[in-house]
């Protein structure tokens, strides 16, 4: 366990600074792949700490990423607020309105377990969405709400290379702090309670309210994603807040590995890239996302992250040399 760790902590950050090395050099459709699958990591991170450390599945992750960008977009549109040097103050706002968001539905979604906890974030979710439909005023219905240009605060963020590492920084510290929260006692509590909240709760842990935090945090993630995303796509949408997002999200950790953090990037590049780039080649790439999803849940249950446990596992021992015969001592 402990040497795995070790691997995790070099070959990571190896990863990240070799992506940042080779992105500016990619064509800027691949550019933009990559800023996706990082955005999307972000909120893979909010769903991994949920499923993979505390047994909690969510179908409502999209809401708290819809939170974070019409925040964004309607500081933009109707205050001008977050095209300058005030855009880091938007992005830990967006934290908080996921937050807050998830502070609220989980008074009522932490109640449930199981199947019922799924049931209730769908429908949570939905209310959000159902808000950015019907409200016009305010999020603009259909039409969604246009941002027209991205910040500018000594470097032009509408360029996206510069906008990649903007993204990039955001994704390693949420990656960073996610790492520091699951090795923490608070992070080791909730992996006891994904194992067995029942012997949690006889050592006198207050498990409702170890789930609550978890809730509030992944919600903070959420709402951080959808920041960057209104940003990078230019436009919100009701579109963007549709339960497809949450299951795509839900599908990235599935797809990577729960419990891994990095996983649901992995993750996410799989969906985005059979998504964006498949898509362009043929029209049933929906059912190669279907293929590989339940290869994957069949083959390999821990995700794309437990290939190499599985390729160790199965390969063949290696053949042991014979006891050596123990001689004889004539006397």
């Amino acid at each position: 366990m402990i040497n795995l760790l070790r691997n995790k902590v070099i070959i990571v950050p190896a990863v990240l600074l070799l992506l940042a090395l080779i992105s500016p050099f990619v064509p800027s459709f691949i550019l933009l792949l990559i800023i996706q699958v990082l955005i999307f990591g972000i909120l893979a991170l909010s769903v991994d700490l949920l499923l993979g450390y505390t047994g909690l599945p969510s179908l409502g992750q999209a809401a708290y990423l819809g939170m974070g960008a019409y925040l964004a977009a309607i500081l933009v549109d109707r205050f001008e607020f977050g095209l300058s040097c005030d855009f880091p103050l938007v992005l830990v706002l967006g934290i908080l309105i996921g937050a807050a968001t998830a502070a609220f539905f989980g008074l009522f979604a932490i109640r449930a377990t199981g199947v019922y906890f799924l049931i209730i974030t769908l429908a949570l979710g939905m209310v959000v969405w159902g808000v950015a439909n019907r409200w016009n005023s305010m999020t603009g219905g259909d039409n969604g709400i246009n941002v027209l240009s991205r910040p500018a605060c000594g470097v032009d963020l509408s360029n996206d290379v510069v906008f990649f590492y903007v993204v990039f920084v955001v994704y390693s510290a949420a990656l960073g702090g996610m790492y520091v929260l699951v090795n923490s006692p608070f992070g080791k509590s909730l992996m006891g309670i994904r194992e067995s909240e029942t012997r949690m709760q006889m050592l006198g842990y207050n498990t409702w309210f170890h789930k609550y935090l978890a809730f509030i945090i992944a919600g903070g993630y959420g709402g951080l994603s959808g920041v960057l995303w209104t940003h990078l796509n230019g436009i919100v949408t009701p579109e963007d807040v549709i339960l497809t997002t949450s299951v795509d999200a839900l599908l990235m950790v599935v797809l990577g590995g729960p419990g891994t953090l990095v996983g649901g990037a992995i993750g996410a590049m799989v969906v985005v890239g059979i998504r964006e780039y498949l898509s362009t080649w043929v029209e049933w790439w929906q059912y190669v996302l279907g293929g590989v999803y339940v290869l994957t849940i069949y083959f390999l249950p821990e995700g794309l992250m437990g290939l190499p446990k599985l390729i160790k596992k199965r390969r063949p021992a290696r053949k042991s040399e014979p006891p050596a015969e123990a001689s004889s001592v004539e006397t």
